[in-house]
């Protein structure tokens, strides 16, 4: 267990540069660090008054800049007091803080920034976050818990069901991070077509990147159990899957649809939609341009490329170049691109205390989907905060930069109609009462007490 070191107080610090009051926390030990009464520090008593949530941030804050700044004695000193505040088993904002208090401590044994705290870390505690591999039962309820994911997949698939009326054949390029926990419900919806079910192709990037959540079964297996539910809706379907990675922006992906394209412009029988529906997947792209990353990750890209294209931005390139017929981007409305690391952190704690929030209203503590849940909200808090470089690959951007790089790409913006607002609102209704649904001009934004939580956007080409 790590022991810090008898050191003097710590300096008096207030939320927001000010001197308001802040609720009082129980005091329960974190397993992660041994605790002992320092001379000097506050008495367990007096250390409640750091436990409201804007406390909390600027604790974590000024521990950042002790760490980055390699004052060992001022991070000792502010660990102590998150230590003791931020219970692994306590309320959402505690467990919120314990997950950025591990992160920090990761960061210096990984990045050596804090000498002192690298070898404390390095030779005292495990600081892995351990992720579940899911079964497709548990995955699906896993998925089922809150509408963080099933918003976009409604939003989308009505949105899809519009846009390939008529056609016979649909080609929809799934990037997802939820292992195809969509592709289901879409195939009951064009099951039911007045007009009958079209032959589905459906092409799913094989990544090996292990980011959560993480399914137990290979994509081959995977596919073959959608290809066989889906011809138990008498819908004909062909399942593809092509090795490519989100780091080199699904690079040998989209230059395989391109080839297929060229060859069968319109289906090999008939006109052929193309779907491309980006879900929660989109942030996982570099944001570097592509010159400040040619030399650690030579890229195949050669479509209209520069050194000075932004990854993200001839990704979307990209993708128009292939004249698909609706483009679906969901994701999560924050920003994690910063390269200073207290942005990151006050960017994150803003918005991550929202999974921590929900799962106070349905899961008990204890329950193994509450395990997993925050497990992967652990994963997301370390990466953002404890790496650098092409490992830090949580980088949300907020849905106005992204409308900006659609547009920029040459999409123009469509509206969600009044099916896929009724599939949202019906799909909420299961849900606790804290979440809510507003227009965003075309858009659609998912809210958790009024705050913007999944950003849903449709797009064609301009």
């Amino acid at each position: 267990m790590m022991q810090f070191t008898e050191t003097p107080p710590l300096p008096q610090l207030h939320p927001n540069g000010g001197g308001g009051q802040c609720s009082n926390v129980s005091m329960n030990k974190n397993p992660f660090y041994r605790t002992r009464p320092w001379p000097g520090f506050p008495t367990s008593k007096a250390l409640g008054s750091f436990g409201d949530a804007n406390c909390m941030e600027q604790l974590l804050v000024h521990c950042a800049n002790a760490i980055e700044s390699n004052d060992a004695t001022l991070a000792q000193q502010i660990l102590w007091v998150l230590n003791n505040i931020a219970v692994p088993d306590g309320d959402s904002n505690q467990r919120l803080t314990c997950a950025f208090l591990r992160a920090l401590i990761a960061r210096a044994a990984k990045t050596g920034s804090c000498q002192i705290l690298t070898a404390m870390a390095s030779s005292d505690t495990d600081l892995t976050v351990l992720t579940h591999n899911f079964s497709v039962i548990e995955l699906a309820s896993f998925v089922d818990l809150t509408p963080w994911h099933r918003f976009g997949f409604s939003a989308a698939n009505a949105a899809i069901i519009e846009a390939v009326e008529g056609f016979s054949i649909i080609h929809i390029i799934d990037f997802s991070r939820t292992h195809c926990m969509q592709i289901p419900t879409l195939i009951d919806s064009l099951a039911n077509r007045p007009e009958g079910p079209p032959f589905i192709r459906l092409t799913v990037a094989g990544t090996d990147d292990h980011i959560p959540p993480m399914l137990e079964l290979s994509y081959e297996q995977l596919g073959a159990r959608l290809v066989n539910f889906a011809r138990s809706r008498n819908v004909g379907m062909e399942f593809r899957v092509i090795p490519s990675s989100s780091l080199d922006g699904f690079a040998f992906l989209i230059d395989q649809v391109r080839q297929q394209r060229l060859v069968f412009p319109d289906g090999s029988d008939g006109a052929e939609a193309l779907v491309i529906n980006c879900q929660m997947t989109m942030h996982y792209i570099p944001e570097e341009t592509l010159g400040a990353i040619s030399n650690l990750n030579p890229t195949p890209y050669s479509f209209n490329s520069s050194p000075s294209s932004s990854f993200r931005s001839m990704f979307l390139k990209d993708l128009r170049s292939l004249d698909p017929t609706i483009v679906i981007l969901v994701d999560e409305d924050a920003d994690f691109t910063s390269n200073n690391l207290v942005c990151r952190l006050r960017s994150a704690f803003n918005f991550l205390w929202i999974p921590y929030d929900t799962v106070d209203t349905f899961l008990p503590r204890g329950s193994k989907q509450r395990q997993w849940y925050e497990a992967d909200m652990c994963w997301k808090i370390e990466n953002v905060i404890a790496y650098e470089g092409m490992q830090r690959v949580e980088r949300l951007e907020p849905k106005s930069r992204w409308v900006q790089r659609m547009r920029a790409a040459n999409f123009r913006g469509v509206p969600f109609g009044e099916e896929a607002v009724s599939e949202v609102k019906s799909m909420l209704d299961e849900h606790a009462a804290g979440w809510g649904l507003k227009k965003e001009e075309e858009d659609l934004v998912l809210t958790w007490k009024g705050h913007n939580v999944v950003f849903a956007t449709a797009w064609v080409p301009a």
